[in-house]
């Protein structure tokens, strides 16, 4: 047996330097092998792998799309290959000369399955050192420590099920990918791609579309009036009646009864108080947040779900939350609500609001709990680790609250609300006038009256009045999230008269049923069995990937439409969420030792040969359907030249533009903005008939509009002169003869419109001088008196939302900017790399100004591989 260091091996590098940290006490070094971090202490080595860095794949031979026979991928092989040589590189380095090894990926099935392969890659260099697995929720010291003083054994059921999931989720995904791509003859970047979650995913989607445009929307109408005592303020009361079943009943189904109530509300002169009600409620606090609940959560600020659930993921890996995959919603029996709320104690954030529960008496701080209680991992919930105000950036900051206050809200108390109903009765000549409109026509269903609705009371019309009021506050104290809001009511009395005013009738329509938001979807993937808590993020994020749906609630494009219709029409598996629930089911079996990975596999096999003899049977007919839906989704309207189609297009550069589709008859073209991956919206330009266009960019996504109307505004906009161009305007130096006015000085600098949306600052004399700086696409630019000293370019002013932003010297700005992202003001300039700068640094030029002043032949003495020449060119670009 080796005689060598114990091997430590983590699903990810930033879990191996804590847990290094953690074991070590602080004193773990780190060195490179491989350009991988190993982390090193006593008779210790740590390494984090970057989840798997093994694959499955299909032999070489497979490779080619248009040589194999998409079937012919049901049954081939499957092989493991190296996804990331550096690190399996790394990782055999160290095991062959390994003690001992322990695998400390995340625990779950995903997880095991990276640790199984951990193990196979040691056992081909090792077939000697024991092998441990250590498991736990929170990277802490209490957790890790526990964890490795306990270890355990692979769970090689659990990550055999991992595995299933895999080589079902690649030939499912593979197969049908090709098939429709090959159909449409969609092959490059553009593939069509479809898998086993993805097609149930893509249905619930479409379904729900389907039900809002088939939705047909009725009218009704509702009354309103405002009520108050002698010199109180007026509260809103509103109108009902008794409908045929003897229910209270507030939309008014025809028009001509409502104009007659509208009528009859107006007579009547006061309300008198007919019935008052009080009651209280109790509102209970939160279940503790699974993966699911934590999503929704975190959309409501703003977060998509997959980038909730990375945040989640770093504040796991750095110690300060538990492991955010989860379906548990009660807390375990070892987790003690008290004294995780004294280590809250300590924060500034958070103190003063966990010091108010502590206040309670013992046994009164009990927890909430759902109806999920699995054994594998806690809820989501702080750790007691608190991090520091420059540990998190703003996105983490703000999720790490969420995740912190909720855990608080499940230690608070129950709210109390106070619920107040009053029912006034509006007469005068209302009750007259109401009694000559028919009540059975003020039914949604006249036809299936059972009874004779009461349009109004024996005392006249009934108007009603809800408050609420918060008596205690409970658990909203310490949670925000949820609304507190209250709506006053005033103490009235039986009997009591109230001033009637502000008498309105409204009209409206039923509303059809709301697109899934993210989180919402997720709820219903969840419900339906259709992926898992690891994986439903990520299908979603596929699919705006893939280009099947765009937006936020995600709306299905045309092709996501024609790919559930094709597979509704010819293999209804591909879109059954039955199917991939079975499947889920399947492998939760493996996980418990019911049945085993080949049984799965093979009967996955031999449901989708059925599928593809289905498919096969109408490829034509497919490719034709999905052709059309491509060609659909990238028409924005008719040319104005010659009537066909303008369709978003790609040169072969790579950028977008607009185009007609009768190239090469027709060669009117627009221009599209140079960022992001354009997408056609359903709105569309009242002048040109041309739908909107929304630029896809990731945090900079916008809307650029009516691609003619943006290239017209360009057209017509003037120049605005700030200044001279510093290549080649007057007093300008040549960087070819090392000093001097350029041949053809003259040159000024404009804010110029393009005509693909942008704004810059450009040389008049373009294209002859290409000289040029971005300005921000949004906001009014105000050219100010202010002059920057250096460049004698006007200071400029963006008007945009509430306040200004102070953009200054055009030419400053951008230096910033590039400094910014290069991580050094000498990197701004064309011809000076990070070593380059490195060595003008030790020099004494620290940035622009120095390098601008510097004598050439002095500097180039100074600097080891730099001519004066090289200096002055430099100089020439500073600007």
């Amino acid at each position: 047996m080796s005689r060598g260091p114990e091997l430590i091996i983590t699903e990810k590098d930033n879990a191996a330097r804590r847990i290094a940290e953690i074991l070590s006490g602080g004193s773990a070094t780190a060195e490179r092998r491989n350009d991988v971090n190993v982390y090193k202490w006593g008779g210790k080595r740590c390494i984090g792998l970057s989840g798997h860095v093994v694959g499955v794949d299909f032999p070489p031979e497979y490779s080619d799309w248009r040589d194999v026979e998409p079937v012919e991928l049901i049954d081939a092989p499957v092989h493991k290959t190296p996804t990331q040589e550096g690190i399996v590189s790394a990782l055999r380095t160290l095991a062959r000369n390994a003690s001992r090894v322990t695998i400390a990926t995340d625990y779950d099935r995903e997880g095991e399955l990276i640790g199984k392969e951990a193990y196979e890659l040691v056992r081909e260099v090792n077939e000697d050192a024991p092998i441990d697995r250590v498991r736990f929720s929170s990277i802490t010291e209490r957790e890790v420590t526990e964890a490795f003083a306990d270890p355990d054994d692979l769970d090689f059921d659990l990550a055999a099920a991992g595995e299933a999931r895999q080589v079902i989720d690649l030939t499912w995904g593979a197969a049908l990918t090709r098939f429709l791509s090959l159909s449409a003859r969609q092959l490059g970047n553009d593939f069509i791609s479809v898998g086993r979650v993805q097609g149930p995913t893509l249905k619930l989607i479409v379904d729900r579309e389907r039900e809002i445009r088939a939705f047909d929307p009725e009218a009704y109408w509702e009354l309103y009036g405002d009520l108050s005592k002698a010199g109180g303020d007026p509260f809103e009361a509103q109108y009902f009646f008794r409908n045929d079943a003897g229910n209270e009943a507030e939309r008014v189904w025809n028009e001509g009864v409502a104009d007659t109530l509208t009528e009859a509300l107006a007579a009547a002169g006061d309300a008198v108080v007919d019935d008052v009600r009080r009651r209280t409620r109790t509102d209970e606090p939160p279940t503790p947040f699974n993966t699911t609940a934590y999503i929704r959560a975190a959309g409501s600020l703003g977060y998509s779900a997959q980038r909730a659930m990375s945040i989640a993921e770093e504040l796991y890996t750095a110690g300060y939350v538990t492991y955010p995959r989860t379906d548990n919603t009660v807390y375990p029996d070892d987790l003690d609500p008290r004294e995780l709320l004294e280590a809250l104690e300590a924060s500034p954030t958070f103190g003063e609001d966990a010091a108010s529960l502590l206040e309670r008496e013992e046994g009164e701080i009990e927890p909430t709990a759902g109806d999920e209680e699995t054994t594998d991992h806690p809820p989501i919930h702080p750790t007691g680790d608190l991090p520091d105000a420059s540990d998190l950036d703003d996105d983490e900051r703000e999720v790490y609250e969420l995740i912190v206050r909720r855990f608080l809200a499940t230690c608070a108390p129950a709210a109390e609300w106070e619920r107040l109903r009053v029912v006034a009765l509006a007469n005068g000549e209302a009750t007259a006038i109401a009694s000559e409109a028919d009540p059975v026509a003020a039914l949604r269903d006249p036809d299936e009256a059972e009874g004779t609705p009461e349009l109004a009371a024996d005392g006249g019309l009934r108007l009603k009045a809800n408050g609420k009021r918060l008596l205690e506050a409970g658990y909203h104290e310490v949670y925000p999230y949820r609304s507190s809001d209250e709506r006053i009511v005033p103490d009235v009395e039986v009997g009591e008269t109230l001033a009637l005013s502000g008498r309105r009738t409204e009209a409206k329509e039923t509303q059809p049923p709301r697109r899934y938001g993210q989180s919402r979807l997720i709820e219903e993937m969840e419900k339906r069995g259709v992926g898992t808590k690891a994986t439903r993020h990520r299908t979603l994020e596929k699919l705006y990937d893939r280009g099947y749906v765009e937006s936020d609630p995600p709306r299905p494009t045309r092709l996501a439409e024609s790919v559930v219709e094709a597979a509704e029409g010819f293999a209804e598996h591909v879109v059954s969420e039955e199917m991939t629930a079975q499947l889920e089911r399947d492998m939760q079996a493996i996980a418990a030792g019911e049945k085993e990975y080949e049984e799965v596999t093979a009967a996955s096999r031999e449901l989708l040969e059925r599928v593809f003899e289905d498919l096969t049977e109408s490829r034509e007919a497919i490719g034709d359907q999905l052709q059309k839906s491509l060609k659909a989704d990238k028409t924005l309207g008719p040319c104005p030249e010659c009537g066909s189609d303008l369709l978003v297009r790609q040169s072969r550069a790579g950028s977008y533009f607009v185009g007609c589709d009768g190239y090469p008859d027709c060669e009117f073209t627009l221009p599209l903005p140079s960022t992001g991956k354009p997408l056609i919206l359903e709105e569309a330009c009242e002048d040109h008939d041309l739908h909107h266009v929304k630029m896809l960019a990731g945090r900079k996504t916008f809307v650029h509009g009516c691609p003619r109307c943006k290239a017209d505004e360009a057209d017509e906009a003037d120049d605005e002169v700030i200044g001279a161009c510093p290549e080649c305007g007057e007093g300008a130096a040549s960087p070819r003869d090392g000093g001097g006015e350029t041949a053809d000085a003259g040159g000024e600098l404009a804010i110029k419109r393009l005509r693909s949306g942008s704004r810059l600052v450009g040389c008049t004399r373009y294209p002859d001088c290409d000289y040029s700086l971005p300005l921000p696409r949004r906001g009014e630019i105000e050219v100010t008196e202010e002059r920057c000293a250096e460049h004698g370019l006007p200071h400029l002013r963006v008007h945009s939302g509430d306040e200004p932003w102070e953009l200054g010297c055009p030419i400053c700005n951008y230096r910033e900017f590039r400094a910014r992202e290069e991580g050094s003001e000498l990197q701004t300039v064309e011809g000076i790399g990070e070593k380059t700068a490195e060595k003008l640094e030790e020099a004494g030029i620290a940035g622009i100004g120095e390098l601008k002043s510097a004598d050439p032949d002095d500097l180039a003495g100074d600097v080891d591989g730099v001519g004066p020449d090289t200096v002055r060119d430099w100089q020439a670009k500073a600007d």
